[in-house]
């Protein structure tokens, strides 16, 4: 696990870098001016922190296909853009409303509110700028099939959608298994199973390939919800870099609240275990793919 450890933090100052470069001032062709308050806040949400997992899966999944995490960081940066503008708007009073991410205050802390629905609409404005780009692919059809493949997974039907069901299920005073199966899948388990199709439509891949690294994104998905939930249980707000205690609290239905916390960690075992065996057409060369995923259940932030 020291090797991998060491692999995500390359790749994630791969991905810092990028997106610094991606975030300078400078105005692009079409542009005006860039805002410097609309600049800051925009940083502040996306820059400086985070494991960069989804880019980290993105990277690695397309290394499957001879694609070098040079070319591939662009497309991880215009996922891992999505992520952040989700995040500053779920820290939002009318969503989640948190104070603290990352171990610093939220956007809308630091920058007001209405600047930090600004700084989420434009870090998402900019994902689908950096998508149209040739540093992406050079192939347009492949840059097309991204756009779409990111639109549907952070959308409606997908990451937004989950927002929408996470928010009604806390207005219920129960919810079953399956609606908690589907909220996640959608909210938190979309952008995972993107990041590892990606690099399957990044690389080529066939269509078995590309459904083994969508099984494995579903798997790792389920499997880092479950221990998101777990930890916001059994974890420290200082080593979560966040409130914990917040779905008790609320008295929001989730599996750990469901199964219990022994159980929980039982299911979170198994789905390493079939995120593990999707993997298996690849061999050798998905090694790093699966100390990702053991990383995910094992993690204690």
């Amino acid at each position: 696990m020291t090797n991998f450890k060491a692999i995500l933090a390359s790749h994630a100052n791969q991905v810092e870098n990028a997106l610094i470069e991606l975030l300078n001032d400078h105005t692009l062709e079409y542009e005006t001016t860039r805002p410097e308050k609309l600049m800051l806040a925009m940083r502040h949400s996306s820059l400086d922190g985070g494991k960069r997992l989804r880019p980290f899966l993105v990277m690695e999944s397309a290394r499957l296909f001879g694609i070098e995490p040079a070319q591939s960081v662009w497309a991880g940066c215009a996922l891992e853009l999505i992520h952040c503008y989700s995040l500053a708007h779920d820290d939002l009073p009318a969503m989640d409303d948190d104070d603290l991410r990352r171990g610093r205050p939220t956007t809308h802390i630091a920058y007001g509110e209405d600047t930090a629905i600004l700084a989420g609409d434009a870090l998402l404005t900019l994902a689908f700028d950096v998508l149209a780009r040739d540093a992406v692919h050079i192939n347009p059809a492949i840059r097309i099939e991204l756009v779409r493949l990111y639109a549907r997974n952070a959308g409606l039907g997908g990451m937004v959608g989950g927002q929408m069901l996470d928010l009604e299920a806390e207005k219920k005073p129960h919810i079953n298994e399956q609606e908690i199966l589907t909220l996640q899948a959608m909210k938190t388990g979309a952008l995972i199973r993107c990041a590892c199709e990606t690099g399957a439509v990044l690389g080529g891949a066939s269509k078995d390939q590309r459904e083994a690294l969508l099984h494995f994104g579903a798997a790792v998905g389920q499997a880092f919800q479950l221990a998101d939930d777990i930890l916001d249980e059994t974890a420290t707000a200082e080593a979560m870099g966040k409130q914990t205690g917040k779905d008790a609290d609320r008295g929001k239905g989730t599996l750990v609240s469901l199964y219990g916390l022994e159980a929980a960690q039982t299911r979170a075992n198994e789905l390493l275990e079939e995120a593990i065996a999707a993997l298996q057409p690849f061999g050798d060369d998905a090694s790093v793919l699966i100390d990702a995923a053991r990383f995910t259940v094992e993690r204690e932030s």
